[in-house]
């Protein structure tokens, strides 16, 4: 089974720059099953232990939040960071258009998408969490959703049309945003077509990283993705996953005594460290691209990309503003 499409190769970039923000999710819904992989309603009332750590879940009247629910909460989260990352103040309540949402999650932006949002809200702050998982320097047992509050505004311009959504997360995952608990990830998670490929994804960005390998046991590893299927089946969509290799920089190898394999893969760089262009070099470089006929976003995109490359070999840039804007300035003009 293939990746999904990129659905918006080219970015909307009279809304939200989206394109400058990094995909951002964070470790302890990375590493606990927090998610149902099902694609019709989970009622399933669950219940993990790993160690000292408890959770238990209780479903909305809708059921369990899917893995693809989870996609809001992805989105917030890099946003935040994004802000965070460049000085600005961040609080709880995140305001942005369905749209953009659409956009970066490589969603299709039709009707159907806006009710499935207006489903995952709920799905988000109905389902109840009772967990001792340590956030920050803290550790408590608590009682809480995802999400405080979730839903849209509407206006009223002859006819009503939405005009933004708003998510108030949680004081759990606030902690963890404040701790910086949160990795990057590839944007070709959204192109990933199985709930199961994208929970493998994240347990492989959390425990594997940029090590040269990490290994579990089957078992253990259908434990951690809360799959329920039987381990019969189980096995057969590993070995699927793994026939497909579709995973953002990650393979897998299944031995024949159950043991996963993860390695990352040493031809494709897809996550590096983030490099942040501090405003000043971003607003010279428009400057440079609109003197030069240049579009500013696939210059950035270029030059993030040969940075990002060379970060992974060990020779990040040393002042990044400055570098990219002599980037720019090394481009052709293009009006002449």
């Amino acid at each position: 089974m293939s990746l999904l499409p990129d659905r918006h190769p080219q970015k909307d970039f009279f809304i939200l720059d989206i394109s400058d923000v990094v995909p951002k999710d964070d470790t302890a819904s990375m590493e606990h099953p927090m998610f149902s992989l099902a694609t019709k309603p989970d009622m399933r009332h669950l219940l993990y232990k790993s160690g000292e750590n408890s959770l238990e879940i209780i479903p909305s009247s809708l059921g369990l939040p899917s893995i693809k629910d989870k996609d809001i909460l992805i989105f917030c989260i890099s946003q935040l960071m994004h802000r965070k990352n460049r000085g600005e103040e961040i609080g709880k309540r995140v305001r942005f258009s369905a749209r953009e949402l659409m956009m970066a999650t490589n969603r299709n932006t039709d009707g159907r998408e806006y009710k499935r949002v207006e489903k995952a809200f709920q799905r988000l702050q109905g389902t109840q969490f009772k967990t001792s998982i340590r956030t920050g320097n803290k550790k408590e047992v608590r009682i809480f959703s995802l999400i405080d509050e979730g839903g849209y505004v509407m206006r009223e311009e002859g006819e009503w049309r939405l005009d933004y959504c708003e998510v108030v997360l949680s004081d759990w995952f606030m902690r963890a945003i404040e701790a910086n608990e949160v990795v990057s990830i590839s944007e070709d998670y959204f192109r990933l077509r199985r709930p199961l490929e994208r929970r493998i994804y994240e347990i492989a960005r959390k425990h594997c990283g940029s090590q040269k390998r990490w290994h579990i046991k089957l078992a253990n590893l259908q434990d951690k993705t809360g799959s329920n299927a039987p381990l019969k089946k189980f096995r057969l969509n590993i070995r699927q996953i793994i026939e497909g290799d579709h995973l953002p920089f990650y393979t897998l190898e299944l031995t024949s005594d159950d043991l996963v394999i993860f390695r990352p893969r040493q031809n494709r760089v897809t996550i590096a460290a983030d490099i942040v262009l501090p405003d000043w070099a971003q607003e010279k470089a428009r400057e440079i691209a609109r003197e030069k006929g240049w579009d500013y976003h696939a210059l950035r995109a270029n030059w993030m990309n040969f940075a990002h490359e060379a970060t992974s070999k060990g020779n990040p840039p040393k002042n990044a503003g400055a570098a990219f804007v002599a980037y720019c300035k090394k481009q052709d003009n293009l009006r002449k």
